[in-house]
Parts: structure tokens; C-alpha cells; sequence
């Protein structure tokens, strides 16, 4: 299979590739795998799971332009209640793939959030558009960003709780991070529950908790309905992050390897037209806003997305850094480093109890020949190197070396 990831497109392949024939499968994919002697995908019909964040839009666009049915496949964007809901149908295969978190993956992978399965990332989805929210009650004590909700914690003793999405997701790892950062120890100076994302908000508004982070359009839904302030966007907590990716087992791409390439292909055009223009951006916001997806109103999403932001507190702002699907193929290449990152967290915050081999890990959780070829094929930038480095809102610069010194430096541990 390595040597098939690895074949080479010949000049008139890769011009081929820009354009689709007029019947069957698009000359893209049949390049990568006529080496195989078929190219047409395995499975014709694939389910991908999600949950309804605005950050699902690749997999949905996907499917509703039409770009599936140009790879050979037809994609059914199944919804979820919960990131539980998807590990457990990807696990089992009733899901084929997944719009899923990072570290949800990884924890599969390990075995550290339930069952123990053998996973892949085949790409990221996005790149920042997260945000901590904290309530409208803490907000009016004074506590508007980590610093003031430290001062207010240690003045107004009582037990605090914040949410996040899945143990070792994302969200749960920035609120760490967050807390931490502001001097608060998540672990025994709060509470952290999960919530399903949708349920952020009904939660916040009964009082089950001071604080969550989720994806959008839950933070901006919160300004909106007047219960909660955005404290930091995740974009200020790493400018570029990694979030979403697209999952799935590793024995679905051994088994069915022209499925998960023609996928991927469909996804990764989907990418490029959302990050495209404005008005396509506009469009997705009325599509995925839908009951089918979402199920939101038009413009809980529209503004973030476009790099719109208010906090709910008077203060609006143009931030660059918003969430994005493409960045001329930044987005989506599947940096070892960012996998490793979640490890180095499982790591410190005692999800897992061992340091485990980070780099072996993400070489085989991340699927870069794979990821390389496709881009190939799709004439889609690819990075020179598979580490990336970032400085994240500590000061602390993470660039996948060392990363088991890097998870023991952290003042603020398990």
C-alpha cells in the first residue's frame, strides 16, 4: 500500500487532474490508483458522521454541491448527539468516517477515552474558531479573561465548573490550557465536566456551569441569547490550531484505500470553495444553519466565520485569525506535530500515565503519504516539513521536539 501512496504523477496526470472527465471517476483519483488496476471506489456509499458545530461545513458542503458524486462516492452526512455517539460508531463501524476531534482520535488510538481501536487521521477540517465562554454572572463580578476570573476565584472561595466536549477532545484541552495559563488548576482548583456541544448553551443558561469551551456557533450563540461573554478565542490561545479532522479506523482505509481517497478529494474541494469567497461563506452559513445540520439561526454563524467578532461586553474586533477550512492547503495537512501536541496534554493532565512514544504515534495515527498523494493529484500546496512551530498564549513555543520534556516543563500538572 506504501508503494501505491507513493506513485508518482507524470506531468500530463497532474494536469489531468485539475479537470474531471466526463463520465465515472474523476482522472485525479484514477491516477493515484491505476497502479492497483481499478480505480473505482470500494464503497459507493459512505456515512460520516458529525456534530453540529460550523466547523462540520466541509464534510456538508461536500455532499450538498456535489462534490462526492465527482470522486465516485456518495456521502450521507449522518448527525450526532455526542463526540461518545461518534467514537463509538467509528469503532464499530457503523460510521465510515467522521468530522471528529483531534484528541478524540488519538485517545481511540491509546485507548485512553474507552475502547482501544487502531485509528487514522486522513486531514484536518479547520483551523481556529473556538472560543472560551464564560458566564454573564462572572462577567458582571468582573471575571472577563483568565487573570480577573483567577482574581475573582481566589476571593470568592466555592467550587467552579467549566465544560468541555470530550475528555481528551480539543475544547477540553484548550480550557485546560486556559485555566492553567491564568494560574487556575483545573484539576483540583475546578470542576471540568462534558457536554455535548448543542447542550453548551441550555446548560449555561440553567446554571450548570461558570464557563465552557466548544466550537462555534455555541459562543456566539451565547452573546446572542444574553447568558454568557466570549473570554478568549481559541485563535489567542494558538493562532492557526489544529481542530477538527477527518477520521476514521485504519483497517477502512486498508480495506477500502480508493473510498478514502476519492473522500478525501470530495472534502478537500469542498475546503477550497468554502475558503473561496465571501459569498460562498454566506452560503454555507444558510445551509449548515439548516435543521438537517445545525440547526441554528443564520447569524449565530455568519458573523465568526467571516472574522466578525464581538464579546458580548461592547468590544467588537476584525480578527485575521477566524476559522478556516483551506488557507491554500495550510489547513489540512496533518502535521505530526499537532497530534503529538494532544499527547503531550493527555500526558500532563494524567490521561495518560506514561509518556508514550509521541512521534511513533502520530506516524502511524497520521496519514501523511497518503494526504501528500491526494494534495499531489489535486495540484494543493503541501509543507516541506511534517513538524510545525507555534508559540502558544504562555509564551511557550511547542514545535514537536522534545515532547516529553515539554509535557513535564508545565508548572501546573497532574
Amino acid at each position: 500500500m506504501t508503494d501505491l501512496l507513493k506513485t508518482s504523477l507524470n506531468r500530463r496526470t497532474v494536469l489531468q487532474a485539475a479537470t474531471v472527465g466526463a463520465v465515472g471517476v474523476s482522472p485525479a483519483l484514477r491516477a493515484l490508483v491505476h497502479a492497483q488496476g481499478s480505480d473505482a471506489p470500494e464503497k459507493k456509499e459512505v456515512k460520516i458522521g458529525f456534530i453540529p458545530l460550523t466547523d462540520c461545513a466541509s464534510v456538508v458542503m461536500a455532499s450538498v454541491l456535489g462534490f462526492d458524486k465527482k470522486y465516485g462516492v456518495t456521502i450521507i452526512p449522518t448527525k450526532e448527539a455526542s463526540w461518545a455517539g461518534v467514537r463509538d460508531k467509528l469503532v464499530n463501524g457503523e460510521l465510515d468516517f467522521a468530522h471528529v476531534l483531534y484528541g478524540l482520535v488519538y485517545g481511540v488510538h491509546l485507548g485512553t477515552a474507552g475502547p482501544k481501536k487502531d485509528m487514522a487521521v486522513l486531514m484536518s477540517l479547520n483551523n481556529n474558531g473556538q472560543a472560551i465562554t464564560l458566564s454573564k454572572a462572572l462577567a458582571d463580578k468582573g471575571a472577563v479573561d483568565g487573570p480577573s476570573l483567577a482574581k475573582l476565584m481566589a476571593k470568592e472561595k466555592r467550587e467552579y465548573t467549566f465544560a468541555g466536549t470530550f475528555p481528551t477532545g480539543t475544547h477540553a484541552m484548550w480550557m485546560h490550557y486556559w485555566l492553567a495559563a491564568a494560574g487556575i488548576n483545573p484539576l483540583s482548583g475546578a470542576k471540568l465536566i462534558t457536554v455535548p456541544p448543542p447542550q453548551m448553551v441550555a446548560n449555561m443558561r440553567v446554571g450548570n456551569m461558570d464557563g465552557f469551551c466548544v466550537g462555534e456557533p455555541w459562543n456566539h450563540r451565547a452573546i446572542m441569547d444574553g447568558i454568557g461573554i466570549t473570554a478568549n478565542t481559541t485563535q489567542d490561545i494558538w493562532k492557526d490550531h489544529p481542530e477538527k479532522v477527518l477520521g476514521t479506523s485504519a483497517d477502512f482505509v486498508k480495506k477500502n484505500p480508493n473510498t478514502t481517497r476519492a473522500v478525501m478529494m470530495a472534502v478537500l474541494e469542498a475546503s477550497q470553495w468554502i475558503d473561496a469567497s465571501l459569498s460562498n461563506k454566506m452560503k454555507m452559513a444558510e445551509t449548515v444553519a439548516g435543521k438537517a445540520y445545525v440547526n441554528t439561526s443564520v447569524d449565530a454563524i455568519n458573523q465568526r466565520i467571516l472574522g466578525r467578532y464581538q464579546n458580548g461586553l461592547g468590544k467588537t474586533w476584525d480578527d485575521p485569525n477566524h476559522m478556516k477550512f483551506f488557507n491554500d492547503g495550510a489547513v489540512n495537512f496533518p502535521y505530526l506535530s499537532d497530534g503529538m501536541w494532544f499527547l503531550t496534554q493527555h500526558k500532563r493532565w494524567g490521561l495518560l500515565k506514561d509518556h508514550p512514544d509521541y512521534l511513533g504515534v502520530a506516524k502511524q495515527i497520521n496519514q501523511i503519504d497518503l494526504y501528500k498523494s491526494v494534495a499531489s493529484a489535486m495540484k494543493i500546496n503541501v509543507p516541506k516539513d511534517v513538524m510545525r512551530s507555534s508559540k502558544l498564549l504562555d509564551g511557550v513555543v511547542w514545535d514537536g521536539k522534545e515532547p516529553a520534556k515539554y509535557a513535564d516543563s508545565f508548572k501546573i500538572k497532574a
